[in-house]
């Protein structure tokens, strides 16, 4: 019994240092990935796009100078909207770092799709209602296996476009105040007219 006890302490033992010493999954660094990965996007440089409202569309696919088997390891696709930096001064929580886990220049996820070798991705995305309002550009991450970036591409910096966020007045708050605001001032005019005549009479 006491042979059993001891066998069941050191398989215990031995699961446990073995997850200890387990090797961490490495860290990816933007600066060591590929550039690999060819990725557009429909707004034009400067437009603007509103929060809940308007739609765009982005594209990648695997770039033509890349090998033959390059994408072996690609499994799907993640694409953010990535703040510009002028959209990135003396703001810290937007700080780009080179370490993937510590990055925040890509904080609003677009859309994650299954990779398709010799074929192009694409993506329509609405722009959510709570994007703060910024300049952004796109990038488009090639995830491995574990969900590590392996390989990327972005649109240009100078292609920026403009993103203006809710602000918390909607258009049927708008119609609803303008309807208020007429009957306000049609019973003002009414209970004028009533107290003239009343004085009148």
């Amino acid at each position: 019994m006491a042979r059993h006890g001891l066998a069941a302490a050191l398989l215990v033992m031995v699961v446990l240092a073995a997850g200890c010493c387990a090797p961490a999954s490495a860290a990816a660094y933007l600066s060591k990935l590929p550039v690999a990965l060819d990725v557009t996007a429909s707004p034009k440089p400067g437009q603007v796009l509103h929060g809940g409202e308007d739609v765009f569309t982005v594209t990648w696919s695997l770039n033509a100078t890349q090998p033959a088997g390059a994408d072996a390891a690609y499994k799907s696709v993640k694409v953010s909207l990535c703040y510009a930096p002028v959209s990135q001064k003396e703001r810290e929580w937007r700080k780009t770092n080179d370490d993937l886990k510590k990055d925040k220049t890509c904080q609003f996820k677009v859309a994650q799709q299954p990779y398709a070798a010799g074929s192009q991705g694409k993506v329509e995305y609405r722009v959510a209602l709570d994007i703060p309002t910024a300049t952004y550009y796109v990038r488009a991450y090639a995830l491995d296996a574990s969900g590590t970036q392996v390989a990327y591409g972005q649109t240009k910096l100078a292609d920026a476009f403009e993103v203006v966020s809710i602000t918390g007045v909607t258009t049927s708050i708008k119609v609803a105040a303008g309807v208020f605001s007429a009957f306000s001032v049609v019973s003002l005019a009414f209970f004028f007219f009533i107290e003239n005549r009343k004085k009148n009479n």
